[in-house]
């Protein structure tokens, strides 16, 4: 009985540390991309980005949001194969508006 109670308490708590990395990785992945397009809208309203580079930039942001959802929806799953390719998309996002947002240019 012991033993069977310790096998519950285990596989309980692995369901549910899965689970929640799952959603983490969810939330984490849509939390950039929500903050890199509240960065797009303050670089262009403040005037630090051109119409033009915020509209490249937010088109590279839909090509992101595209292939992340084509990818959880592929298998069901997100695999940690293509959370590092969504990861490495949003970083080189992630400079391309630093540096658009810092460069000389202005509106």
């Amino acid at each position: 009985m012991k033993n069977m109670t310790r096998w519950l308490a285990v596989s309980f708590c692995t369901a549910t540390l899965g689970a929640g990395l799952a959603f983490a990785d969810h939330n984490s992945a849509a939390n950039r991309q929500k903050r890199q397009q509240k960065r797009i809208s303050e670089g262009a309203g403040s005037g630090k980005l051109t119409k033009k580079e915020a509209w490249k930039l937010e088109k590279n942001a839909a090509k992101i949001h595209r292939s992340v959802v084509r990818d959880r929806r592929d298998g069901g799953k997100f695999t940690a194969k293509e959370r590092i390719k969504a990861q490495k998309k949003l970083n080189k996002q992630n400079r391309a508006i630093a540096h658009q947002k810092h460069d000389k240019q202005t509106q």
